[in-house]
Parts: structure tokens; sequence; C-alpha cells
């Protein structure tokens, strides 16, 4: 199915004032993503890192058969693998796996080994930006599992935004979430977690650039430790 509804800013900035109003994370959460789903059908896909399986859990309950773009970007840990295939197993998504142009040999042939270590803002281009620009071009509107709780840079996160540099809709339904939220779901639903999640790992992207964050510390501490460079690009 393809949409007749054109988005633009003004229905993204009607549509987060709308749904911010929903005092319950699950409903607010549910509640929007039906809306896209009723809004732009198969023209509406999610992304996932598979960390876990909420956001896949809660679009599926919302949008059966819901398009799951996950970036397999070659430099993954065995465990997010796991998960993906785990979460693909469980739920009634259609999985959308996306890798980029080159592989991890390619790359190193043309940029030289360990690119990550050297400049992690190309790797993270190359493997993670670029390909998801690609894999959403076919799509109005997307949707991410991005909350506000995570890190400073994430506080005004808005629930339906208006995605400048793709020209679509970007859909938030866990921006209000807080960590005591996202628990209380994956225990109730008996939710999929990555294996990583029980060691530390509060924010897990690739094997390289990740590790495990100490209590107290910031969720995201552990992704590009020792760096001034917290986002990978997909979501700036």
């Amino acid at each position: 199915m393809t949409t007749a509804i054109r988005p633009t800013p003004l229905l993204a900035e009607a549509a987060d004032a709308w749904f911010d109003g929903i005092a319950d994370p699950v409903e607010q959460a549910l509640s929007v993503l039906r809306w896209a789903g009723d809004t732009f059908g198969d023209d509406f896909a999610i992304t996932s890192s598979m960390a876990d399986g909420l956001l896949a859990h809660l679009a599926s309950e919302a949008i059966p058969g819901v398009h799951v773009v996950f970036l397999d970007t070659g430099y993954h840990f065995a465990e997010t693998l796991g998960t993906r295939d785990w979460i693909t197993g469980v739920l009634p998504i259609t999985l959308v796996n996306v890798t980029p142009a080159q592989t991890v040999a390619e790359q190193d042939a043309l940029h030289g080994a360990k690119l990550h270590d050297r400049d992690p803002d190309l790797c993270c281009s190359l493997r993670k930006v670029q390909p998801l620009a690609e894999a959403l071009d076919g799509y109005t509107a997307w949707g991410s599992g991005v909350r506000r709780d995570e890190s400073a840079s994430r506080a005004g996160t808005k629930i339906v935004d208006w995605d400048e540099k793709r020209g679509m809709l970007k859909i938030n339904p866990l921006a209000a979430w807080t960590q005591d939220d996202v628990d209380a779901y994956i225990r109730l639903h008996g939710i999929p977690v990555n294996p990583l999640v029980e060691i530390g790992f509060a924010s897990i992207g690739c094997a390289p650039c990740t590790r495990a964050v100490a209590p107290g510390e910031d969720p995201r501490a552990g992704r590009w430790a020792g760096r001034t460079k917290t986002e990978c690009g997909i979501h700036t």
C-alpha cells in the first residue's frame, strides 16, 4: 500500500502536539505507531539496533508485519546478530537486513584496516548513515527507539519530528519513556533482550566502538569511549 498523505513539517508538528499529550507511555507509543501504520502503510518502517525487541514488539502489536530495518554493519557482536534472529523468529515483523556497499575487507583495502579507530565518523558514514539513507529512500516515514533520557543530546527528542535531512517524518514512539518504563514492559511481555545488556552494555553498537558502562555512568558512555563523538550520525 502506498500512502496518499504527503509528509510535511506542519504534519509532524501537529502530530507531535497530539501524541505528546498522551500521558501513559505504552498508550502513547501504541497510538503513534497505529497512526503511522494507518497513515503511511507499507511506506513506514522502524529501525532497530537489536539491543532488545521492545520497539519491534510495540510496532508489531500496532502494525503486524511492520518492516524492521537492521543495519548489518559487519562489525556487530555475535550476540546482536543472535538477538536479531531471535526477534525475527518470535515476532510478526518483516526484517529488512541492510548491508553497506562494501564488505569490511573491501573497506580495509580502500581506506586501510581499522578505519573505526582512525576516522570513526567516516566509518559510521560508510557502514551506517549511507546504507540507512538508501534503505529509507523507499519509505515516507520511519521510526526509531531514541529516548529523551538516554543522553543530553537526545533530551529534546519529539514523538513525531520532521527529518529535514531525509525529507520525511521521523517517529520516536519511546521518546518519553524512562528506563523504568522499558524494564517494566520487557518484564511484563517477556521481550527478547541482547545478552550483552546483562553484563553492562547499556547502548550497543559495533563491537570495536562499544564497551560496557559502570553503574551510574551515562548509558551512552560506552559508545566511542575516550572520544568526543557521541552519535553515529543517523539521529543528527
